[in-house]
């Protein structure tokens, strides 16, 4: 009898055990590794593809819509190297640098014929002979321009990866007027005897040693512009500039209606000025220029030679410093420190000073209409609160 059990038992084991496999092996099945057919030729040609025209030599006038490239390096001996006489086009320079031994500098690397639109412009270079002497004067054989649009501004543009070097005058230029829909994008120009970039919209992008305005535009972000000129040109021109630092010899560092987070020195003229505000900024000013003007300074720190370090309607916990003048002059003057080495104001409030601080070598340290909370050395009111 238990004999005739234990065989029942161990009968009822195998047979749930081999159920239990064959669920397991039709659960982990993987079909046929070998793929049923080989892939399929897509029977297009290259032009089908990505339909481009080459180019390998110059001058060269785009005159049917469509995309283009450039196969070598190519050397303009004559005025233009590459003229744009049509919208809708797509010129990549693939690398490739386009160059001038032209000696008049009257031809562009690029021209775009007034009034265009969808024009794109993308990686490579264009490099000629020019030179500044070192006191702002440029000569040289080559181009006069690197990319150039005379007349209407091209809509909906876009220059992306350029790097101009030792143009006559203009590096990029797209646009002058405030507005419109050209953009530059991670751009470099170097050594040009006019404005470096002028475009709506300027980005990541570098200007140095221009004999005019470095960069100029409507928006201006993470960028570097400089002015080397002696006629009073700006590092950095636009209506928004951000986290940016503009260098100028004569004229502004930066000059906008609003910056925010930049840094803008000048040989002889204002740091920053900044129209409405200025937010985070530096400014340093030399000659008779100011660190920083502007209508409201918040957080900002502006120095100058022998002007005033901030001037601006209100300033808001910012730092001024001036070696002969004051160091901050406003109108309401809040949470600021000002400092003058001179025999003038290290802050100078029109009307209201609050927990603000002022120290002056031989002058007075703070001097206000309404003081309140402030301390310095020799402090100036018509009336006081929350001091001593």
């Amino acid at each position: 009898m238990k004999t005739t059990f234990l065989f029942a038992r161990a009968a009822l084991l195998a047979l749930l055990l081999s159920t239990q496999d064959h669920q397991l092996s039709t659960a982990c099945a993987q079909g046929a590794l070998t793929p049923p057919n080989p892939p399929a030729p897509t029977m297009k040609t290259l032009d089908q593809i990505e339909a481009r025209t080459p180019i390998s030599s110059v001058p060269y006038t785009i005159s049917v819509p469509g995309s283009y490239y450039l196969t070598t390096n190519v050397t303009a001996t004559v005025s233009n190297a590459i003229v744009i006489a049509i919208s809708g086009v797509t010129l990549d320079l693939n690398g490739f640098t386009i160059s001038s031994t032209t000696a008049s500098a009257t031809g562009h690397g690029i021209l775009l014929n007034s009034g265009l639109c969808n024009i794109t412009i993308l990686n490579g270079f264009i490099q000629s002979g020019v030179t500044n002497n070192g006191s702002g004067v440029f000569n040289g054989p080559g181009f006069r321009s690197g990319i150039y649009c005379p007349g209407t501004p091209p809509l909906s543009t876009r220059i992306s990866g350029i790097s101009v070097l030792g143009c006559r005058v203009d590096g990029i230029l797209l646009s002058t007027s405030v507005g419109g829909s050209t953009t530059v994008d991670s751009c470099t120009v170097q050594t040009v005897g006019g404005v470096g970039i002028a475009a709506s919209t300027i980005t990541r992008s570098v200007a140095a040693d221009c004999g005019a305005y470095g960069i100029f535009g409507d928006q201006v972000s993470d960028c570097r512009g400089e002015s080397v000129g002696v006629s009073g040109g700006s590092g950095i021109y636009a209506n928004t500039v951000q986290n940016c630092r503009g260098i100028s010899n004569s004229g502004e560092g930066i000059r906008a209606y609003t910056a925010q987070n930049c840094y803008g020195t000048s040989s002889s003229g204002t740091g920053i000025y900044a129209v409405t505000s200025a937010a985070n900024c530096y400014g340093s000013g030399g000659g008779t220029g100011q660190g920083i003007y502007t209508e409201t300074a918040n957080n900002c720190h502006g120095q100058s030679v022998t002007s005033q370090g901030i001037s601006a309607e209100t300033a808001n916990n910012c730092y001024g410093y001036s070696s002969l003048n004051r160091g901050i002059s406003a109108n309401i003057v809040i949470g600021c420190t000002g400092r003058s080495n001179g025999g003038s104001f290290g802050v100078f409030a029109t009307s209201i000073a609050n927990t603000s601080y002022g120290s002056s070598a031989t002058g007075t340290g703070l001097s206000a209409n309404i003081a309140i909370g402030c301390t310095g050395t020799t402090i100036s009111y018509n009336y006081k609160y929350n001091m001593p």
